[in-house]
């Protein structure tokens, strides 16, 4: 031990150093594997336009005002409106990026005093304008409005105030964006003498005779396209190549759908519940408690109700159930809580005194006003009406409904169950004239019932459900059945030998999916799974993907193709290529059997086919029931150096190749045009494209790096 202890003694400090040496080295090595990071997945970036990063915090954010956006819209909900979501929200992200960065190049800035020109002078933002309105004097009050703003930024929540930061950044980003657009729409000319040239090309008709061999006349076998062939194509035209990162696969699918026994035990669930939805006396905490949240508690006229069973549905009378019966892939109850006659249609107008607004760009919810002031303020406004104020002046100074602020807050034939069930039975169940302040969920309307339409039968019924679901026997066992597969198939030969056999055995086929993306989630032709396209991009070339759940079923999979960004391979462009090349080496050999043009009567003979004749041919190219689409021929035949002679070169067109004389170019009387409307339409069209196609430009020019899939 004494010898131990002196080595320690003597040797201690410069083990020590050693050892914190080596330490330091590794942890260096750890960094480089981790591109620069010491630990794996410590950066939190989520991309890169031109250098801008985008962080995940913020990306996060952008996600979740896309998917209540997407909610509140009713455009879906899972696996899919998710992928949609963050979709959207990288799009909008690369368009703030790329507005951001090309308005500070041209010196295109928001100063203060401009923003607190757009906030709080003559022409506020619609939803400024609507909340700070006084319904006496039917002025913005700018001076209100600025108090109130402040207030939330000094005083508000720390939600309250990220709110209203991304109402004032939006707002900046779109008028950033209108004076971006200003530049090019300010350059958009279509001058009186190009638009008078083409009215004047347009009127000109000819009429040719020509000799056409088609290229069908050739077989494919008869001419070889060789990858060298397709690559000096696409190197010719690499534009048109481009392709994003993608993956595809084959894959076999192991169905996971409920079975006879689970549909049993749906039903019986559902049954056991029957005599309690009998009793109960609040249907609504009943259904609740059941996890129904869809009850619409209100009257829908028999012809818009669109349940299967309906009718048997409607004779069990008033507080009577019926079921349980199958819809879709659930068993169902219904219990019918009432039935009126109502109208079909009913034609109102309203004024929404709302509680928060919509931010048109990011969904978000911003708060306009609390329930007390909404109350207070519809009161006002209702009192005025009645005082002789104009409606349709109050709907354009306190309306929040963006669906009909701009028609006089008219809703013309809305039939039942399209509105919230409140507003929906104060309009089907009063009379024509009526008038009243209603609360809904999105605050208080003042509405008028201007006429009705039609009679029928109004029920108001509430359903419950128990889904039709998969027992833990039935997923098992297909995962198994995946499970066994996935351990027959190691490498390409095995899968696709194993995936023959159980085609045999069992008529389960192979499928492809193709191009599937890296931040991607559908699996054509079974599902959704951002989990299984996850793992297709962790796997190599040839590997296999072990079983996992997408939609139904357990997947299976083969990686077949690795796509990187960049151009495509020779193999990949292929199937777009090669007819394009088969008709031009067939064009080369049409045209080597004609020989030197001389006749039209002379190619005939060469071709062993007969002259034809195309009239009333069109410059602008519109369909020609011998010709067809031929573009080369037709500008050919209105060029007036060819008229009455051959055309010494043939033609390789789109469908054959064609040998043609000019026989006639003839001008036809113009059609009456009016050239200034002309213009001012064309100019129109070209405005409304303009931003999209700067917007498009400046992508494409753009350095994006997307590192989504490593956070989603």
């Amino acid at each position: 031990m004494s010898v131990i202890q002196k080595i320690q003694d003597k040797y201690g400090k410069v083990m020590a150093i050693i050892i914190a040496f080596a330490l330091v080295i590794f942890v260096v090595m750890l960094a480089f594997e981790n591109g620069g990071s010491l630990f794996r997945g410590q950066s939190m970036t989520v991309g890169k336009i031109n250098g801008e990063e985008i962080s995940i915090q913020n990306f996060s954010t952008l996600v979740e005002q896309q998917t209540e956006m997407m909610k509140s819209r009713q455009m879906g909900d899972g696996e899919m409106a998710a992928q949609q979501a963050n979709e959207a929200a990288w799009n909008q992200e690369i368009m703030r990026v790329l507005i951001d960065q090309e308005t500070e190049k041209l010196g295109i800035t928001v100063g203060k005093k401009e923003l607190n020109d757009l906030l709080f002078g003559t022409n506020p933002p619609q939803e400024l304008k609507q909340a700070f309105t006084d319904p006496q004097t039917g002025q913005y009050n700018g001076a209100v409005a600025q108090q109130q703003i402040n207030e939330v930024k000094s005083k508000g929540t720390a939600e309250q105030k990220a709110q209203m930061n991304s109402f004032l950044d939006q707002l900046v980003l779109q008028h950033l964006g209108e004076k971006f657009d200003a530049l090019f729409s300010a350059s958009i000319n279509f001058p009186k003498w190009m638009i008078e040239k083409q009215n004047a090309e347009n009127a000109l008709m000819s009429k040719i005779s020509f000799v056409r061999e088609p290229y069908t006349s050739i077989s494919d076998s008869a001419v070889k396209v060789t990858d060298a062939d397709i690559q000096a194509f696409i190197n010719k035209n690499k534009k048109d190549f481009k392709q994003p990162e993608s993956r595809s696969i084959s894959y076999v699918a192991f169905d996971a759908q409920p079975s006879a026994a689970d549909s049993t035990t749906a039903m019986r669930n559902i049954t056991e519940l029957k005599a309690a939805f009998d009793s109960t006396r609040d249907i609504e905490s009943f259904l609740t408690n059941q996890g129904v949240n869809t009850f619409y508690n209100g009257y829908i006229s028999s012809n818009r109700i669109q349940i299967p069973m309906k009718d048997s549905i409607f004779r069990v009378g008033v507080g009577n159930i019926y079921g349980p019966y199958i819809d879709g892939s659930s068993y169902s109850l219904a219990k019918v809580l009432g039935a009126k006659q109502i109208p079909d249609t009913v034609k109102i107008r309203h004024i929404l005194i709302g509680l928060a607004t919509q931010d048109p760009q990011s969904g978000q919810q911003i708060p306009l006003r609390d329930t007390a002031t909404a109350k207070k303020l519809a009161d006002s406004v209702a009192l005025a009406i009645r005082n002789g104020a104009n409606f349709d002046s109050m709907v354009v100074k306190f309306s929040t409904d963006p669906g009909s602020v701009n028609n006089g807050g008219v809703y013309d034939d809305v039939p039942s169950g399209q509105m919230v069930p409140e507003f929906n039975d104060f309009i089907f169940g009063n009379p024509v004239g009526s008038r009243a302040v209603v609360k809904t969920d999105f605050g208080y309307h003042i509405i008028e019932i201007l006429s009705q339409k039609g009679s029928s039968t109004g029920y108001k019924i509430a359903y419950i459900s128990k889904p039709i679901e998969a027992s833990q026997e039935t997923d098992m066992a297909a995962n198994n059945e995946a499970t066994k597969f996935a351990g027959q198939a190691k490498d390409q030969k095995t899968f696709n030998e194993a995936a023959e056999k159980l085609q045999k055995e069992k008529g389960i086929n192979k499928a492809i999916a193709t191009d599937i993306a890296p931040t991607g989630s559908m699996i054509q032709g079974v599902g959704s799974s951002r989990s299984f396209v996850k793992s297709i991009y962790e796997a190599d070339l040839g590997d296999i993907v072990q079983p996992q759940r997408v939609g139904n079923y357990y997947v299976v999979g083969l990686v077949t193709e690795v796509n990187k960004e960049g151009t495509m391979s020779a193999a990949k462009a292929r199937m777009m290529v090669e007819p394009l090349l088969l008709n031009e080496k067939k064009a080369d050999l049409i045209t080597t059997k004609i020989g030197k043009v001389t006749t039209l009567e002379a190619a005939a003979t060469a071709l062993k086919k007969s002259v034809e004749t195309a009239d009333s041919l069109r410059f602008n190219g519109q369909g020609n029931p011998v010709l067809g689409f031929e573009p080369k021929v037709i500008g050919a035949s209105f060029n007036q150096a060819n008229v009455n002679k051959v055309v010494p070169e043939a033609i390789a067109g789109s469908q054959g190749v064609y040998i043609i004389r000019v026989d006639n170019i003839m001008a036809t009387p113009v059609a009456a045009a009016n050239v200034e409307q002309e213009r001012m339409m064309r100019y129109q069209q070209a405005k409304q494209q303009t931003r999209f196609a700067a917007l498009q430009a400046l992508r494409e020019a753009a350095t994006i790096k997307d590192n989504r899939n490593k956070f989603y």
